[in-house]
């Protein structure tokens, strides 16, 4: 067996996979993390998620818990909540002090892990994202993720070429601070890019193989999900602590031109003597400043919220079928070096 590039420094490890309707790609995909961690000197679990799945992909995980032991946890989410629920779950259960996260669906290379949490921890990063240089994907994938990237890149200032890969390895007590919801498991960099530094987020080379079995969650409708999440993203980058200020800019905006456009008609109303009552630009103007005051007063409401709600939410985005999976787990439950 080939061996593997890995770190002397004592830590433990906590694999993430969330699976949906995934049940042929189980068992070879537990094989196959066993594999590759075969010879790893330090303590590791892996974690399964099931996000609702309706074929056999519940029972197959359970049979793989049997056969591998307790290291190999199952959760099961009470229906499917969706990819990003899915590693919100796995990440509140994990225990280790590194954190990996891969897709199920076995495009991602499990063997990548040990060189990845090696470069996080010699390298003292917070994040370490693959990058799928030779992507085993169509063009009808490729294109609207190259998009996308470079979009998300731009807007965002975290500078990745692939976004899109969720074969990525954390720091545990950097990525449990941060919540995740709806659909934003893509822009985890951006996130963890408000909370840390970006000189601390870096990406590696990773494999990438064809789909075998099953059939793949992602397609063009997707696209139109990634842009209105993007404006969620860059209005919590730039504007979580102070959301007033993004209300602000935009009533002060509005303001200024109503009070030019309303100052134009004074002046010639009442210097030039000229008629203004039929004129567009004066109901623009008049609009323009009921808009000004609406924003200016939904940021300081937005303000008030801010500070009482502020990151005092306890709200999980998934509901755990068996919640104990997550809560009564002993510390003993780990794979260790042989």
């Amino acid at each position: 067996m080939t061996q593997i590039d890995q770190t002397s420094q004592p830590h433990r490890l906590s694999i993430i996979i969330p699976m949906y309707n995934e049940a042929e790609n189980v068992a070879p995909m537990a094989e196959r993390i066993h594999e590759a961690l075969a010879d790893y000197k330090h303590p590791w679990e892996l974690i399964l998620i099931n996000d609702g799945s309706n074929d056999a992909t519940e029972e197959r995980m359970k049979a793989a818990s049997q056969d591998y032991g307790a290291h190999l946890r199952v959760i099961n989410l009470q229906r499917n909540f969706g990819q990003t629920a899915a590693l919100q779950a796995g990440i509140d259960a994990a225990r280790g002090d590194v954190i990996a996260t891969l897709d199920g669906d076995l495009q991602n290379d499990p063997f990548d892990i040990p060189h990845m949490v090696k470069r996080l921890l010699e390298e003292e990063l917070d994040l370490v994202a693959g990058w799928r240089i030779s992507r085993n994907d169509s063009l009808m994938r490729k294109i609207p993720s190259f998009v996308a990237n470079r979009l998300i890149a731009g807007i965002t200032n975290v500078h990745l070429h692939d976004y899109g890969c969720t074969l990525k390895v954390y720091r545990a007590h950097v990525i449990k601070g941060v919540r995740l919801y709806g659909d934003m498991h893509r822009f985890i960099p951006a996130w963890i890019a408000s909370t840390t530094s970006r000189s601390r987020i870096k990406e590696e080379v990773v494999n990438h193989h064809a789909r075998k079995f099953g059939k793949s969650k992602y397609g063009l409708s997707r696209a139109y999900r990634v842009l209105l999440d993007l404006l969620s993203v860059y209005f919590f980058m730039r504007f979580r602590s102070r959301p007033g200020h993004f209300f602000g800019r935009i009533g002060l905006l509005f303001g200024a031109f109503g009070a030019l456009a309303l100052g134009y008609l004074f002046i010639i109303k009442f210097f030039l003597g000229e008629d203004i009552g039929t004129r567009p630009l004066l109901l623009i103007g008049v609009l323009c400043l009921i808009m000004s005051v609406q924003f200016l007063t939904t940021g300081v409401l937005s303000e008030l919220v801010a500070r009482t709600y502020f990151e005092s939410s306890d709200n999980k985005a998934y509901i755990a079928r068996n919640p104990k999976s997550i809560d009564d787990v002993t510390d003993t439950d780990w794979k260790y070096p042989v």
